[in-house]
């Protein structure tokens, strides 16, 4: 128990301040043993709370446009409950590759992107947000990784300032979590014990990270994170190549 709410403690810390962190998740879990659509059912759940708290936080900050925020939000609800859907019915070797395909694309585009300084900031079309949302809900459901996982890299390649793309991927977890939640409690995968102390743990990472966004550079430790993702990704995606091979 202790183990799973430092865990989920760490995660919260790096989902409220780089908006990477619920990718490690179900990796670990995975790794310690627990089944892998338990692991993305529970993690999925615990974003809820801690998505309410770094959107509450970061709207104190001035760092969410709701415009940009409504069009994700709409796109990712759709999206995220027929990811949830698509879980239960792929095999748990399926997703332990899509996990550590996910965990590993984050790593790297973090590991790549330049620090050019603070883009100007720039109004995105609906279609586009939409779209965005629709596949960000849908990826995020059938990995277990939340939405900033796959919306910072995405926003920021559309060159938008990094503040508003970890603020908009806070605001982004609510309907996400909530959704896939709904779809997984509705496949009978959402282990509610486990979603709980998860919830804890990234309720209270989330808080204090959300507040060390704003306060500190994040160069070091986005590089640092970045590496750790490669590793586990390449190894998740390893383990899941052998059991497919047997």
């Amino acid at each position: 128990m202790i183990g799973i709410l430092a865990l989920a403690l760490v995660s919260g810390l790096l989902i409220g301040c780089i908006g990477i962190g619920g990718v490690l998740l179900v990796p670990v879990l995975s790794l310690a043993g627990t089944d892998v659509h338990a692991a993305i059912g529970a993690s999925m759940a615990s974003y809820l709370l801690g998505g309410v708290i770094g959107t509450a936080l970061f709207t104190r900050g001035a760092s969410i446009d709701w415009r940009s925020a409504s069009w994700l939000g709409l796109g990712a609800m759709p999206g995220a409950f027929a990811g949830a859907l698509l879980t239960a019915r792929l095999g748990g070797s399926v997703l332990l590759a899509l996990v550590g395909l996910a965990v590993s694309f984050s790593g790297l585009r973090t590991l790549l992107r330049r620090d050019r300084g603070e883009a100007p900031y720039r109004k995105l079309p609906a279609p586009m947000l939409g779209a965005t949302g629709a596949l960000v809900g849908l990826g995020s459901a059938l990995t277990g990784t939340g939405g900033p996982v796959l919306l910072v890299p995405l926003l920021m390649w559309l060159e938008l300032p990094v503040l508003t793309a970890v603020g908009l991927s806070q605001a982004i977890q609510i309907p996400i979590a909530a959704l896939a939640s709904l779809g997984n409690l509705w496949e009978g995968q959402l282990d509610l014990r486990l979603a709980v102390l998860l919830s804890i743990g990234v309720a209270g990472g989330s808080l204090v990270g959300a507040q060390v966004a704003h306060a500190l550079p994040r160069l070091f430790m986005t590089r640092l994170v970045a590496c750790v993702l490669l590793l586990v990704g390449a190894l998740l995606v390893f383990r899941a190549g052998h059991a497919l091979a047997l």
